[in-house]
């Protein structure tokens, strides 16, 4: 498969020089541009300052329309520009940036011109927002090459459709496309999980079972939501990758597999390093490559391509005629907490209830979630009323999000909500959370 980019428009980014002022650096400086620029302890990054007081990686820069934006990466002891620690800042003017007892410098320069694709798409993903145009560039330079790529994004973003894509547009195309779900694999089995395991090698191990890195060899592997791999097989997920041969549990001999790494996550997994929940240099070795996926709130104008897109892919072109404005413009009033995957399933109800006349998208959108402009809290409302509009609302999304993160497994979702069963399903039959028929009955009936 390969990737569609229509013509070309250039933007204005202003970047800018950093200088190491105060400390010892690898470099005494560096140019600012449209590529993030990461500054911190670990070797990897771009600028490495040698301050124990400095986290593995710190902070990062890099140019943007509105100026060079200074993000700390949830360091242990802060990033300040004067005598405020900043979390994100746009800087145009001069600025000594402090992080730990070392000074940079940021002297910002003029603006300078880079190419984007104008309207683009990438496979069977398409918008016109600058920041999914930016997104498919990427991906676009990414595919021919067997770099790590490291996705993130909010749950519902289309991680696991952007890793299907590039494995489409690269040279694997014709071989596997595995996918390893991290999240859903318990912490004592994720070794053979990942790697595989002999008959007998342990308790249980009644077959022998093959690792998913063999299933992709020639392919690629695809590691979803990586932060939730325990972090004692992360040294042995690190050697496979660096090595390309992994040892099944039980084995006494290690395979040769060729895999290309795409690996995803939800975690801020930066801030996981700086914790010690998250080694620094797994992280280093899978984010070869990095791409982040803006929220849907943050590209609405994107949300009529996508309808477009969808019904097209449910296989029934002529139905886009048939959807009004007025309820696409509804459709970009929406704050969309499920994201793309949100907008899917709108789009797929509507189309199974609406078989013809006009069709109405926002009438599907899920209960007790407005736009943001309908959901002001002082629009005629007490402050009662409003308080309990605005609770109504963080309940809905915070069970949506946990439902599709469990894929519906109650049971999981009251250990991460430090919940009881009863009052979780409670939650979800109040907000119309899923389908009542699956946890309406005990989660042992499901496994």
């Amino acid at each position: 498969m390969e990737s569609t980019i229509a013509t070309r428009a250039r933007v204005e980014v202003r970047g800018g020089k950093l200088t190491v002022s105060k400390g010892a650096g690898s470099r005494k400086a560096l140019e600012v541009g449209a590529d993030t620029v990461v500054v911190g302890r670990n070797d990897a990054c771009d600028l490495v300052l040698d301050d124990r007081k400095v986290s593995a990686v710190h902070m990062e820069l890099v140019a943007t329309e509105k100026g060079v934006r200074v993000r700390d990466l949830g360091s242990r002891n802060g990033t300040f520009v004067g005598d405020t620690r900043i979390a994100e800042v746009y800087l145009t003017k001069h600025a000594s940036i402090a992080l730990g007892e070392s000074v940079v410098e940021l002297v910002p320069s003029g603006p300078s011109e880079v190419e984007v694709p104008d309207v683009a798409g990438f496979g069977p993903l398409v918008g016109h927002s600058q920041g999914m145009r930016a997104v498919f560039e990427r991906l676009k330079k990414a595919a021919p090459t067997d770099l790590t790529v490291l996705i993130t994004g909010e749950t519902g973003t289309g991680k696991e459709l952007v890793a299907q894509a590039l494995h489409e547009a690269s040279a694997r195309a014709h071989k596997p496309f595995v996918v390893v779900d991290c999240g859903a694999i318990p912490p004592t089995l994720a070794e053979s999980a990942l790697f595989g395991h002999e008959r007998g090698s342990f308790t249980g191990a009644v077959d022998r079972r093959v690792s998913p890195f063999v299933e992709a060899d020639g392919g690629t592997i695809f590691l979803d939501e990586l932060g939730e791999l325990p972090l004692d097989v992360q040294p042995k997920l690190l050697r496979a990758l660096a090595e390309g041969r992994i040892k099944p549990v039980g084995s006494n001999s290690y395979r040769p597999v060729n895999v290309r790494v795409v690996a995803a996550t939800r975690r801020d997994l930066v801030r996981e390093v700086n914790a010690g929940t998250f080694r620094s240099d797994l992280y280093f070795r899978v984010a070869q490559i990095k791409l982040e996926l803006p929220a849907l709130r943050y590209r609405l104008e994107d949300v009529p391509v996508l309808v477009r897109r969808m019904i097209e892919d449910l296989e029934d072109k002529s139905a886009y005629a048939r959807v009004a404005s007025e309820s696409l413009e509804r459709l970009m009033r929406h704050d969309w907490p499920g994201n793309v995957r949100e907008l899917r399933n709108v789009v797929a109800v509507a189309l199974a209830f609406t078989k013809e006349g006009p069709i109405d998208l926002a009438a599907h959108l899920a209960p007790l979630t407005t736009s943001a402009a309908e959901s002001a809290p002082t629009r005629g409302r007490t402050f009662q009323d409003a308080k309990r509009e605005v609770l109504a609302r963080f309940e809905r999304e915070y069970f949506m999000d946990l439902y599709a993160e469990c894929s519906g497994n109650v049971s999981e979702i009251g250990r991460r909500a430090a919940m009881e069963r009863a009052h979780v399903r409670g939650y979800l039959r109040r907000h119309g959370v899923g389908d009542p028929s699956r946890y309406g009955r005990d989660d042992k009936d499901r496994g």
